[in-house]
């Protein structure tokens, strides 16, 4: 085994891949940007090397200083996580050149599945089933239409090479076609730094179903069963789960083999991932499966199969990179239960899942739950980088038993400081189909308008939240509230998303209130949690301040105000809603317009890249741009006025 191991990565996955070396008394190393200078990650690892710059371009794809990095350290071996340099096949053999060990597959293997048209190929050589589709070089944006046709829509634009959804649009009418593969195109070239796409046939109920491979790279190779991640927003994954519901036996063996044989056609050394497509218009079949790609890493998801399988892949990793056999063979590999993974973001659901940043003023998740996180409270999201804020994994022995522990795990869970998607995963986790194991690809987008729905602050949350903005939900101090001759009252000044309410609040006595038009009686404060009567009504609560910011709680809904400064904002001068303004820093991709153009309301003005992915920005209404005020490749910060709007006869 290792003494001492460099991890190429930041976030979850360091500190997932930290906690495994710390068990079997691996010594760590963490490489961090100057963003990272204070990370979760550094403070784990046993020795910390700055790589650069907060891009990850100057640091964390800068495989050149993370080598020299293993190397001052004494560093053996690296471990690459997953993205960055995980899937990178130059960087592989730098690695093996310097004189230390890559903890994963070789670069050809790397290099066999990293181009999805190559990989196909090679694929259908083996006897594994593909997607019908064009995999070819041609890349002329006149003939991929032709092949589109061919192929008949809706189709599947792809990128050739990397993952994540990045580089993928489903197009359901020609019309729509050019516009779709230039979008792909030039978020591939962004993301991959290659802008090839294949075009494939889009499976009707498609489900994504995939097989964790693990091989010795010696020909012997095991799977370990399969996960379902049908559950996406834009082509990525939300809750993942194993093992798949409705699978039979039959299918298991047929998709386990079809994923061992993928892994032994490249000699396949440590985990990866072997990714299908199903049709899921009907019960699972054999003949009904085909092979998407292959992720030559470990996945986000992996945490599920752990769960299920008792294995720490992580640990395998690190035997198999050691030159030791694998540890099980496959008759000895079997499921025990069920396990679900929830990705929590800072995003907001009901702007299209928009990434967000701030400081996480408060981050606190229930007992009994998997919590893999590389942020604390007091950290913050930054927009260099992927706005995961941590995933929570549970494990019960039945599917059913599994999800309502994943579901009131997230209603527990308390996170202030930014938007997330905290609310959006505990509605889908209760969502009859995904409860009934009715699942594809498409269930979020048909019953999004269910999941998002816009936030609700009845009086009753207004009124604990006036009664916590004036320190006075403390039952259990008899004087809290107390005044002299006459019951105390107040009128409470609360803000929310730009909004002013006043709230009318009278102490009625210890823990009793009169608020908003609300009888309230606090029962029980303790940790933040209140538990209250309102109108005799029984509701709980949690809350979090942050100087003069206040989130109130209830289920997995944040609720957040602020009391104003009143000496605050007279000078300020607002945005009017003529202006495109950033919605957070990023690098202007694209400009679909130019001064003059007329516009009508929903056109695309802007492509915006930040956190990883393409954002369009579009006209709120009809008018003519009347200034367009950034340039394509300039760097914006969040609120940069990008296009202003004049009226249709400017």
């Amino acid at each position: 085994m290792f003494q001492r191991v460099l991890i190429a990565n930041r976030g979850e996955i360091a500190c997932r891949v930290m906690a495994t070396c710390r068990r079997l008394g691996v010594d760590t190393v963490a490489v961090h940007s100057d963003a990272d200078a204070g990370a979760k990650h550094v403070a784990m690892a046993d020795a910390a090397v700055r790589i650069g710059l907060a891009p990850a371009a100057e640091s964390y794809l800068n495989g050149e200083r993370i080598i020299a990095a293993a190397l001052e350290t004494g560093a053996e071996a690296i471990h690459p996580g997953y993205g960055f340099l995980s899937e990178n096949p130059d960087f592989v053999e730098r690695v093996a050149a310097a004189g230390l060990v890559f903890i994963g597959p070789s670069a050809a293997a790397i290099r066999a599945m990293g181009l999805k048209d190559a990989a196909k190929a090679l694929m259908a050589e083996a006897g594994v089933p593909v997607v019908p589709g064009y995999h070819g070089a041609e890349q002329d944006p006149g003939y991929l239409a032709e092949q589109a046709a061919l192929i008949g829509y809706p189709v599947l634009i792809k990128a050739v090479a990397g993952g994540g959804g990045k580089g993928m649009r489903r197009v359901g009418h020609p019309r729509d076609f050019a516009a779709a593969l230039a979008s792909a195109r030039r978020e591939a070239q962004g993301a991959f730094g290659n802008e090839a796409m294949l075009v494939e046939k889009y499976v009707t109920a498609p489900r994504h179903i995939e097989i964790q491979v693990f091989g010795d790279g010696f020909g012997d190779a095991v799977h370990l069963f399969e996960r379902d991640c049908s559950l996406q927003r834009r082509h990525q994954k939300v809750i993942e789960e194993a093992p798949a519901p409705g699978m039979t036996p039959v299918m298991r063996e047929a998709m386990g083999e079809a994923a061992v044989r993928a892994a032994q056609a490249i000699g396949y050394s440590g985990a990866g991932t072997v990714e299908f497509i199903v049709d899921g218009s009907r019960a699972l079949h054999p003949d009904g499966f085909w092979f998407m790609e292959m992720n030559t890493r470990l996945q986000v998801e992996h945490p599920v199969t752990e769960a299920i399988t008792g294995v720490d892949l992580v640990e395998w990793q690190l035997r198999v990179a050691a030159g030791e056999p694998l540890p099980l063979r496959q008759e000895a590999l079997a499921i025990s239960g069920h396990a679900f993974e929830a990705r929590l973001y800072a995003e907001d659901p009901a702007r299209d899942f928009l990434p967000a940043i701030g400081t996480l003023t408060h981050l606190a998740f229930p007992p009994g739950v998997r919590v893999d996180a590389g942020i604390r409270a007091g950290d913050a999201i930054s927009p260099w980088y992927d706005p995961m804020i941590a995933k929570l994994i549970v494990h019960g022995p039945t599917r059913a038993t599994a999800l309502g522990a994943l579901a009131r795990a997230l209603e527990a869970s308390r996170v202030a400081g930014s938007v997330t998607n905290l609310g959006f995963l505990a509605r889908l986790a209760r969502q009859a189909d995904f409860v009934a194991g009715r699942v594809d690809t498409g269930l979020i987008e048909r019953n999004i308008d269910a999941l998002t729905p816009p936030a609700a602050r009845d009086a009753g949350l207004l009124a604990v939240a006036a009664i916590a903005a004036e320190g006075l939900e403390a039952c259990a101090d008899p004087l809290a509230g107390f005044a002299l001759w006459a019951p105390l009252r107040r009128q409470v000044v609360l803000e929310a998303e730009g909004e002013r309410q006043t709230v009318a609040l009278e102490v009625r006595g210890p823990g009793r209130f009169l608020a908003a038009g609300q009888e309230v009686a606090v029962d029980r404060c303790e940790g933040g949690e209140l538990a209250c009567r309102i109108d005799g009504v029984a509701r709980r609560f949690g809350l979090a301040r942050a100087g003069r910011s206040l989130t109130i709680f209830e289920g997995a809904e944040a609720h957040g105000l602020r009391r104003p400064d009143p000496l605050a904002g007279a000078g300020e001068v607002q945005g009017s809603g003529d202006e495109i303004r950033a919605p957070m820093p990023g690098l202007v991709r694209h400009l679909a317009v130019e001064t003059g153009a007329q516009v009508a309301a929903g056109d695309v003005l802007v492509v915006l890249e930040a956190m990883k992915m393409e954002h369009a920005l579009t006209a709120p209404r009809d008018g003519t741009v009347a200034e367009v005020a950034v340039a394509a490749g300039q760097q914006v910060t969040e609120g940069t006025v990008m296009i202003r709007l004049g009226s249709q006869d400017d």
